[in-house]
């Protein structure tokens, strides 16, 4: 999931979830909170005044805002990111499931996981040496 479609689809879920009546406070300061952010990176852009809406489709957020959040640089900002997914998990947490993790180098670990899985990253291990007859 690009930047642009996490922090739509957080949107959307802080929308949708603030039209219920059982949006609890974290989602709601999550939702203020991401929508503070954003409004920070696109301070003078003509997509600002979108943030003041509470669309429920991450479609719509996507195209009204999308070309704005890459050339402000907030699809890449990690704290705009981390603030996207809290919001997300809190909100929706099915659609939180879905991210699509786009793996540049696979050390074996590739493939559906259907339980937390934890990975570390360390160095490269050598190749082992070639046996002796």
């Amino acid at each position: 999931m690009s930047g642009v479609e996490l922090i739509a689809a957080a949107l959307a879920a802080g929308a949708s979830a603030g039209l219920t009546s059982t949006a609890s406070a974290a989602v709601g300061d999550a939702y203020a909170g991401l929508k503070g952010l954003l409004g920070r990176r696109l301070v003078g852009r003509r997509s600002a005044a979108v943030l003041e809406t509470e669309e429920t489709d991450a479609g719509t957020w996507q195209t009204r805002l999308g070309a704005d959040l890459l050339d402000s640089g907030a699809a890449d900002d990690e704290d705009i990111l981390a603030a996207a997914r809290a919001l997300l998990a809190r909100a929706d947490p099915a659609t939180a499931k879905t991210f699509n993790i786009h793996i540049q180098t696979s050390h074996g670990a590739a493939g559906e996981f259907h339980a937390p899985v934890t990975f570390h990253q360390g160095p490269p291990v050598p190749p082992a040496p070639p046996a002796v007859p």
